[in-house]
């Protein structure tokens, strides 16, 4: 029987708050476990195991990106859609740590289609806050793999403390996507 006050979401929630404190790395059901004092495999009648977990975390995270990108992008065009997407990207990597790697690093599993379709929601995002540039079919998949990949990039070193020349940092990442929008242009 499920204990008083451990649901699916608060096994999921202090999992997301010890991933982004410690790493996504660093939850485990021993951790999890001791945290809600109770043993270990009580939390199977929360979370499908390990995967089930990992699983969990990145829907959440793959929704709460979402979210952050949709409030970012919503009454924007252009150039001020592409770098409202990109801040809010950035941001929800720093804010969220664990949540990010869990989302954006672990592919979905093939048939899974809950994952596949925020996946597919995230992509339609993208896209809209590229339309300004009249992309079509490849290319728009093109420009997305290439945001993505600058966003990704960027936010990697400098969550890693990678940037060592103490120069500001908010003025790179705009220069950087100011850079990518005119490439687009």
């Amino acid at each position: 029987m499920p204990r008083a006050g451990i649901s699916r979401a608060t096994v999921v929630a202090a999992a997301a708050a010890m991933a982004d404190t410690d790493g996504l790395e660093s939850v485990t059901f021993a951790r999890l476990a001791a945290q809600f004092g109770v043993r270990p495999p009580s939390l199977y009648n929360h979370v499908a195991g390990a995967e089930g977990l990992r699983r969990e975390l990145a829907l959440l995270g793959l929704r709460e990106l979402i979210a952050d990108l949709t409030r970012a992008t919503i009454g924007r065009a252009g150039a001020a859609a592409v770098l409202a997407l990109a801040e809010a990207y950035r941001t929800f990597a720093r804010r969220r740590p664990g949540l990010y790697d869990a989302a954006l690093l672990h592919p979905p599993q093939a048939g899974d289609t809950e994952m596949e379709a925020l996946s597919a929601q995230m992509l339609e995002i993208v896209v809209a806050a590229l339309a300004a540039y009249d992309l079509r079919g490849d290319d728009a998949i093109h420009a997305v793999r290439g945001l993505r990949s600058l966003l990704h990039g960027f936010v990697t070193l400098e969550t890693g403390d990678g940037f060592g020349i103490p120069l500001d940092l908010d003025e790179s990442f705009r220069r950087l996507v100011a850079t990518y929008v005119a490439g687009l242009g």
